[in-house]
């Protein structure tokens, strides 16, 4: 298997499972894993950071006894006290939970041993470096040599980096030898920054490429009370926009999240298109669109009403 084809083509993210801006009961949570099980989901993303363990734990145990073969993947980069005050204002539900950043590679490998024991597992398929932003330098000579000899210990298949602006992925596809790249919220049809220079970086190199945040965090879904564009209230600009969008998609009988989802599956560079779910009615509804039929005249029309 070539690095570019390491996934499974969808993916099912664990962050609203875990709380992401409303509470998630364990029930609930629960039926969203077996739900993505039934209609064919086989790849599964999650990070501490995400309910500061919540998701993790919860994974591991939806998966517990899964006869399917699951792929799932982490991230290291954050040392999270599951014990400690919820700093104010954060994204997840909850009132305990704190997280830390180090990409030392003693932080490394900590985080990831703490990912195990969240999810009882010995091993997962993909590790990514977390959001390095500000710790470039710390990640490109500590945190991915790390992740080096984790891989040739046989604890992680694929290692890589997750974040949400495409220029540091951009450096490590061409200075390192990673495998993978998830980006959140940057190819989609409110946003193609991810275009301009990691996406042929990627082609070029062979790395497979993971897209998340396909619905820009809420705007796209259509959802009226999901009016908000990476993670911040949408301004009236990207809200005109969607509103655009939408219009086309109601004279093609499609709705929004459906043509969402498939512009950035229908990208020859995209090998994962990764969708989080926090209910089984969403987990199969983020399913069905990616495998509902689009009429052929429906991406042009798009591209002529997005207002690019």
């Amino acid at each position: 298997m070539s690095k570019s084809d390491l996934l499974p083509a969808i993916g099912f993210g664990t962050a609203p499972m875990a709380g992401f801006r409303e509470p998630v009961s364990e029930e609930d949570a629960a039926a969203a894993v077996e739900a993505a099980l039934g209609v064919g989901y086989r790849y599964f993303d999650t990070a501490p950071l995400y309910g500061y363990g919540l998701a993790e734990r919860r994974l591991g145990r939806a998966l517990r006894g899964c006869d399917a073969d699951v792929k799932v993947s982490t991230k290291v980069g954050r040392l999270i006290d599951e014990a400690a005050p919820r700093p104010p204002g954060d994204l997840f539900a909850g009132d305990r939970g704190a997280a830390t950043f180090d990409f030392s590679a003693d932080g490394v490998r900590r985080s990831l041993e703490a990912s195990f024991e969240r999810m009882d597992r010995t091993y997962v398929d993909a590790a990514f470096i977390h959001d390095p932003d500000d710790h470039a330098r710390q990640a490109l000579t500590e945190a991915y040599p790390a992740l080096e000899r984790l891989r040739a210990e046989g604890a992680v298949g694929a290692i890589g980096v997750g974040m949400n602006r495409p220029r540091l992925p951009t450096r490590f596809v061409t200075e390192t030898e990673i495998d993978v790249v998830l980006i959140a919220g940057r190819y989609t049809l409110l946003d193609r920054e991810a275009t301009d220079e990691l996406f042929g970086a990627a082609v070029a190199r062979g790395v497979h490429l993971v897209v998340g945040g396909v619905y820009n965090s809420g705007v796209l879904t259509g959802a009226a009370g999901r009016r908000t564009f990476n993670y911040e209230p949408a301004s009236r600009e990207i809200l005109e926009r969607t509103q655009r969008l939408r219009s086309v998609c109601e004279e093609f009988a499609v709705p929004l999240p459906a043509a969402a989802a498939q512009f950035v599956a229908r990208h020859e560079a995209v090998g994962t298109v990764l969708i989080g779910a926090g209910s089984a009615p969403e987990a199969v509804a983020n399913w069905e669109y990616l495998h509902r039929t689009l009429p052929d005249g429906l991406w042009p029309a798009l591209e002529a009403g997005a207002g690019r």
